[in-house]
């Protein structure tokens, strides 16, 4: 049974002040009946349901229940319209320039700056608060490392910005733009605080599943690491993640257990978004920072299924990646990842018993080495796997996984092939990927993909990422570490034809941050 308690709406009065302002003395009063910032979080209860309303953020439709994963698949070379009823405004960041009026863009960077102040409310109340010394160490803990995860998430796409570590209670509280070195060294101390005070997953409740745990803290700090390019620090983070035991990870046999409903909170999983449908209708009304509502849905399987709008979907690049017999990466067998993630026409769907045909989807076609022109769409995280066509596709209860274990064997691979003398420990990690049970591909080095040099490996670190891990919404925060490596465009193509060094490795600040903080002096990021 998914988890109930992240489901609860937030208080809303836990996270604003409630001052009423006027130019006459008779009406400077505070409302009776409302609950205020002051009176609020006094107790571990109330900070539980603040620290829940972080988690409402990150389910929002501003982050991963629609704007998150547009921003990064838009940002990435795994994807491409589907036709043209994609939004002019997601068809500005697919196919460049987007500006700084673009909602997408607005509606992430808003939502991660909600989220970090909701999280510096529990890090700033949580001291006081008596009652269960136990449970307020740990929602501070696991408001900490949300804070690390909005500030990646604004770093890793807009570069150095304002940091803010305390409540805001007035709008005169600007903070002018840090530099990258700062937000990145923020999000090591906050994934250190957080690691030190989160339980492993076995010290949850089967009810509490979905909460934030010292994996994932090592997670995001190596992620940081990474792009900021320690990766020896980022290797030492990734180590410490066990592998034995009640709180070990590891590949799951069964690729696709990682993105079906049946499949959540498996052994490979470190960190996931709780979803489920709402009354089993397939409604989705979801507000943009996620309150109001008792259970969560995701737009994914309306947006990009291939049986619904179809506005994304996989692109020519991406399925040509896929080593394949006859295909454009040759192979003696066929990448089971290929069907694994992507549907095609004449696919079976809905428990194997229906074909998928042409008529069933709108939009493009792709064009794949070997097989020619098709209609295809993504697989992962749909439901069209046990539900049919007409069974409507507007909401998903698939639970979104933002960290598992195959990420921390590929960024192991990456850190290794950095480091003196570790090609044969990043090849050993690639390795492990490919002889999953359900993949069984010839092991690395192929004739497709040699391994002797540090450049070969780096394409093979590459290539396999790709397959393993393609519409995870982790392909555009390779890519910008790959351009600043110099393996792109040397090692790979470059993934944005309109790229300009001058302007599109960073997204513009939104133009509601250019006009309310004036510390910034209207200077936006290069290019806009």
């Amino acid at each position: 049974m998914k988890n109930k308690n992240l489901y609860i709406a937030l208080i809303t009065a836990g996270f604003m002040a409630t001052s009423a302002v006027s130019c006459k003395k008779d009406l400077l009063k505070t409302n009776p009946n409302a609950v205020t910032s002051e009176d609020y979080n006094k107790t571990s209860a109330e900070l539980l349901l603040s620290t829940n309303g972080i988690y409402s953020v990150l389910r929002g439709n501003n982050l991963t229940t629609r704007e998150w994963f547009f921003l990064h698949d838009l940002r990435s070379d795994e994807a491409r319209s589907g036709g043209g009823q994609l939004e002019a405004f997601r068809a500005a960041l697919l196919n460049g320039p987007a500006d700084a009026t673009n909602s997408v863009v607005g509606s992430v960077y808003n939502a991660c700056y909600v989220m970090i102040h909701r999280a510096n409310v529990v890090i700033a109340k949580g001291p006081s608060v008596t009652d269960n010394p136990a449970l307020v160490k740990r929602l501070i803990a696991e408001a900490k490392f949300f804070r690390a995860w909005a500030y990646f998430e604004l770093v890793s796409q807009w570069g150095g910005v304002p940091i803010q570590l305390t409540p805001v209670s007035n709008p005169e509280e600007y903070k002018p733009r840090a530099t990258e070195a700062q937000v990145y060294a923020q999000i090591i101390a906050d994934a250190d605080a957080a690691y030190a005070d989160l339980p492993n997953k076995s010290g949850y409740a089967a009810a509490d599943r979905g909460r934030a745990t010292k994996a994932a803290a090592l997670m995001v700090k190596a992620r940081a690491l990474m792009q900021s390019g320690d990766y020896a620090g980022a290797k030492a983070a990734l180590l410490l993640i066990p592998t034995s035991g009640a709180d070990g990870y590891g590949l799951v046999p069964r690729y696709l257990d990682n993105f079906e409903e049946e499949g959540e909170f498996n052994n490979e999983s470190i960190f996931e978004v709780v979803n489920a449908e709402r009354n089993g209708d397939n409604s989705y009304n979801y507000p943009g920072f996620g309150d109001g509502n008792v259970a969560s849905t995701t737009s994914r399987s309306q947006e990009y299924n291939t049986t619904a709008w179809r506005n994304l979907i996989p692109s020519d690049r991406y399925l040509n990646e896929f080593e394949r017999i006859g295909g454009l990466h040759t192979s003696i067998k066929d990448d089971p990842r290929f069907a694994f993630s992507i549907y095609k026409t004449g696919d079976l769907f809905f428990n194997d018993t229906k074909t998928l045909t042409d008529a069933m989807q709108n939009g493009n076609v792709s064009n794949i080495q070997g097989i020619g022109a098709i209609k295809t769409g993504f697989r992962k995280y749909q439901t069209l796997y046990k539900k049919d066509v007409n069974s409507g596709y507007t909401a998903s209860g698939v639970n979104t996984r933002i960290y598992r274990y195959a990420e921390v064997l590929l960024n192991l691979a990456e850190c290794e092939n950095e480091l003196p003398g570790g090609q044969a420990a990043a090849v050993g990690y690639l390795n492990q990927l490919r002889t999953r049970a359900s993949v069984t591909m010839p092991t690395y080095p192929t004739a497709e993909f040699p391994t002797t040099t540090k450049d070969q490996v780096t394409k093979a670190i590459m290539h396999e990422k790709m397959v393993e891990m393609g519409d995870e919404q982790v392909r555009s925060i390779d890519i910008i570490r790959w351009r600043k490596k110099g393996y792109i465009p040397t090692l790979a193509p470059e993934p944005m034809p309109f790229f300009s060094a001058s302007r599109d490795n960073l997204l513009p600040f939104p133009t509601s941050e250019m006009d309310n903080n004036p510390l910034l002096n209207r200077t936006n990021n290069p290019g806009y």
